[in-house]
């Protein structure tokens, strides 16, 4: 099948939007078409090389669409389905599922680093009849996906696929970075550092996990004005200050309970862990270059007492997590719609990305249909 999509064929350069062959899904996989993808900077990551991945593939891990077709032994989904693909996929068998935390799955894991099926195939051709691969097994960038049956999650069909879409990367993992990774209590005080679409995710869950103080720092004014409409208490420009003396200047020199690094670079980790009071929690969420490295005051974990832990997927549980997520939005306790800032065709997707690295939205969608 022939479809339209946006492929990555060299690192710091534009991405192609043409025509590629879907192959059609095999044993325990599903076809779907995206009706619209999340404009995030984990792909932007790949297209500037700061994660390395070999090419061509087709990016796109945040997305929601209708399942169209499904091969041999798929029972969770049918054509006709609304699904959410899931962009770290659970195998269902490995001990990393078994015990709770399919975002480590071996077999998603591996998905991710080789940008192939799990047999080692790919299902993408170009017009040349090279193979393209997969980014996070689902390549929401295209307009039609094959990906496996458990890389789907299915829900409602009154639930709008913008929202779902939404719901996929950004709003999980900021959700359950302060819900699952630092397990906020009523009451605390939180810092986040970075207020792109998973930082501003982490402000709204803190301020509904019963936050009093929510501090957010960030380089760029307009993120900072979205951070205020999202629940932040407290705003820190840190291209104007130095944030780390302005966030214990906030908490009488104490620190915060909760420090959330939402960016990927050694220095805002290094100020959210600096802000972490004796006995609190700092939690890493960007996602770094793979020679990035921090300085950490080691002592501190033991004098001070400090949690430093990393957090991916929100160290959510997709399946089950995503669908919670999609009555807590229908009962009004979180805002999708003042996350979604834009919307582009495929055909500009690179001026998408272009605004986001500007700083100019909260979160934006391609929608793969438009071209």
């Amino acid at each position: 099948m022939e479809a339209t999509a946006a492929v990555l064929y060299q690192a710091n350069e534009p991405l192609r939007i043409e025509k590629v062959e879907v192959l059609p899904p095999g044993p325990g996989e599903v076809r779907v078409r995206i009706h619209a993808a999340g404009v995030c900077h984990s792909d932007l990551h790949v297209m500037k090389g700061d994660q390395p991945m070999k090419m061509p593939i087709i990016l796109g891990h945040e997305g929601a669409g209708v399942v169209e077709d499904v091969g041999v032994g798929v029972t969770s989904v049918e054509p006709g389905d609304h699904v959410i693909p899931i962009w770290r996929m659970s195998c269902g068998r490995c001990e990393y599922c078994l015990s709770g935390r399919p975002a480590l799955c071996d077999v998603g894991t591996q998905m991710r680093f080789t940008g192939k099926m799990p047999d080692g195939e790919t299902r993408f051709r170009n017009a040349a009849g090279e193979s393209i691969l997969h980014y996070a097994g689902v390549s929401t960038f295209s307009e039609i996906s094959t990906m496996p049956e458990g890389a789907v999650v299915k829900i409602p069909k009154d639930v709008s696929l913008d929202h779902a879409a939404l719901i996929g990367c950004g709003v999980i993992t900021g959700f359950g970075a302060v819900m699952c990774a630092a397990k906020v209590p009523a009451g605390s005080s939180v810092a986040v550092f970075g207020c792109g679409g998973i930082g501003l995710n982490v402000v709204q869950s803190a301020r509904l996990a019963g936050a009093t103080r929510i501090i957010a720092v960030d380089r760029a004014p307009r993120k900072l004005d979205y951070a205020r409409q999202f629940g932040a208490t407290d705003v820190i420009n840190a291209s104007e200050t130095d944030p780390v003396e302005a966030v214990k200047d906030l908490t009488s020199g104490l620190g915060v309970d909760f420090a959330f690094e939402a960016i990927g670079l050694p220095e805002p980790i290094e100020q959210a862990y600096d802000v972490t009071r004796k006995g609190g929690t700092c939690v890493v969420v960007g996602i770094a270059p793979p020679s990035a490295r921090a300085k950490i005051n080691v002592n501190a974990l033991v004098y001070a007492e400090k949690t430093l832990k990393g957090s991916i997927y929100g160290s959510t549980r997709p399946r089950i997590d995503l669908l919670r997520l999609i009555d807590l939005h229908r009962a009004g306790k979180i805002d999708l719609d003042l996350l979604l800032t834009r919307t582009y065709p495929l055909s500009q997707i690179n001026e998408a990305y272009a605004a986001l690295e500007r700083g100019e939205v909260a979160r934006s969608l391609v929608r793969p249909q438009e071209v």
